[in-house]
C-alpha cells in the first residue's frame, strides 16, 4: 500500500470515527449507477467523458435532430412546410453520413451494432 493510499484510509477512518458520514444525503439507499451496457464496452469510457463535460458526438447531435426533422415531417400538414423540412431532413443525413465518413465508422462493426442497440432503444421509447 503506498502512502497516500494509507494516508487516505486514516483520513477517512477519522472522518467515519467523528461521525462525518452519517448525515449523507442517500443513506442507506443503493447506489444509482449508470447503465452502459447499450454502449460498445471500447466506447464507453469516452462515452463517460464526454457526458460528464455535458458535450455529446456530433453524430448523435446530428442523429437526434434527425429523429425530430421526421417527427415534424409525419407531423406537418402544410405542403410548403413540409418540403422545407424534407431539404432539412436531407442536409443532415448527407452530413451524418459524411461525418461517418470522415471518422471511418460508417463500416466499423462497433459503431453499427452500438446504432442497432440506440435504433432499437429509442423504438421501444
Amino acid at each position: 500500500m503506498s502512502i497516500m493510499s494509507w494516508l487516505a484510509e486514516q483520513r477517512i477512518n477519522e472522518a467515519m470515527n467523528r461521525g462525518e458520514f452519517e448525515q449523507l444525503a442517500g443513506k442507506g439507499k443503493p447506489l444509482e449507477l449508470e447503465e452502459l451496457s447499450h454502449i460498445p464496452e471500447d466506447l464507453r469510457m469516452s462515452y463517460k467523458i464526454m457526458k460528464n463535460a455535458g458535450c455529446i458526438p456530433e453524430e448523435m447531435q446530428l442523429k437526434g435532430e434527425l429523429l425530430k426533422l421526421q417527427d415534424l415531417i409525419h407531423a406537418c400538414e402544410n405542403a410548403g412546410e413540409k418540403e422545407k423540412l424534407r431539404k432539412s431532413l436531407t442536409e443532415k443525413k448527407l452530413r451524418f453520413q459524411l461525418l461517418m465518413e470522415q471518422r471511418g465508422l460508417s463500416g466499423s462493426a462497433v459503431f453499427q451494432e452500438y446504432g442497432q442497440k440506440m435504433r432499437e432503444r429509442l423504438q421501444d421509447s
